[in-house]
């Protein structure tokens, strides 16, 4: 717009004929060196006057996006591998709530041949839920997050390894990176029951700050809660975009773990037992 009325306040000036050539920059200014005559005998020189080269500003190299989520991993950026599920399911921001679980799980149920998403086994998840259950039911009592929920979490971060170390820096259970620990009161986060009472009070913080709405929720848990508004919905990283339907499908799978199956991620849980499984 401001080149558009630069344009015609020079038209107004010099009217409706064509505009003059553009003149060309002032040469340089420089100053002569006097040079004297050579003394008799002295061999022929020639002298020349290079004026020093103007010094160019410095070009400030952009910095690599920082993600500030619980696992920090890698940035590479591309639709990952389940392009088909976002397809779908839209990564704006723009599109986002509560209701979006149900339908994203039918488009993981009905995936390209060859390309369905694997889930963690139920016996694995039952096992996790036995080691880890009480502390998943502690950590999540007055938080809008399902123990299911947090537990396909950490079977996803870690399968259940609570010595998970990753190579960005991310620890324990949950894969808390050691900033994101220490921002909800971790004091160690090789502790089971430390690490997932972190892990479940950054999942209900992201709960309150997207409405509940399941695909930012993870893709926040992964990449930071300052990416999604930053690119408007789930960043373009394939680790993101690939750990959302991970999440997601062992979800799928930890919810028929529970006396009464949660609709949502925020609905709560009682684990059945082995003795409970076995009677159905």
């Amino acid at each position: 717009m401001l080149r558009i009325m630069g344009f015609a306040a020079l038209l107004a000036v010099f009217g409706a004929g064509s505009l003059p050539a553009e003149s060309p920059p002032p040469f340089p200014e420089f100053s002569a060196k006097r040079v004297t005559p050579p003394k008799p005998g002295t061999k022929k020189r020639i002298t020349v006057q290079i004026a020093p080269a103007p010094v160019r500003p410095a070009v400030a190299v952009p910095t690599p996006d920082a993600g500030g989520g619980a696992t920090a991993k890698g940035r590479a950026t591309g639709m990952g591998s389940y392009a088909w599920f976002w397809d779908v399911v839209s990564p704006a921001l723009s599109e986002s709530g509560p209701g979006r679980l149900e339908p994203a799980l039918v488009r993981l149920a009905t995936p390209p041949q060859g390309q369905g998403v694997a889930a963690p086994r139920l016996a694995d998840l039952q096992r996790l839920a036995a080691a880890h259950g009480v502390d998943l039911l502690k950590a999540t009592v007055g938080t809008r997050v399902s123990p299911a929920f947090a537990l396909a979490v950490m079977a996803v971060e870690s399968g259940g390894r609570a010595d998970a170390q990753s190579g960005a820096g991310a620890q324990g259970l949950m894969q808390l990176m050691p900033a994101t620990a220490a921002r909800f009161g971790v004091s160690d986060a090789f502790d089971p029951a430390d690490n997932i009472q972190g892990g479940v009070a950054f999942l209900d913080f992201l709960m309150e700050t997207f409405d509940g709405d399941p695909i930012m929720v993870l893709a926040g848990y992964n990449a930071g809660e300052n990416a999604i508004p930053k690119h408007e919905g789930v960043p373009p990283y394939s680790e993101t975009r690939d750990y959302v339907p991970k999440v997601l499908a062992a979800f799928k799978v930890a919810r028929l773990l529970c006396l009464t199956p949660p609709q949502l991620i925020s609905d709560g849980c009682v684990f059945r037992t082995p003795s409970t499984m076995a009677a159905n």
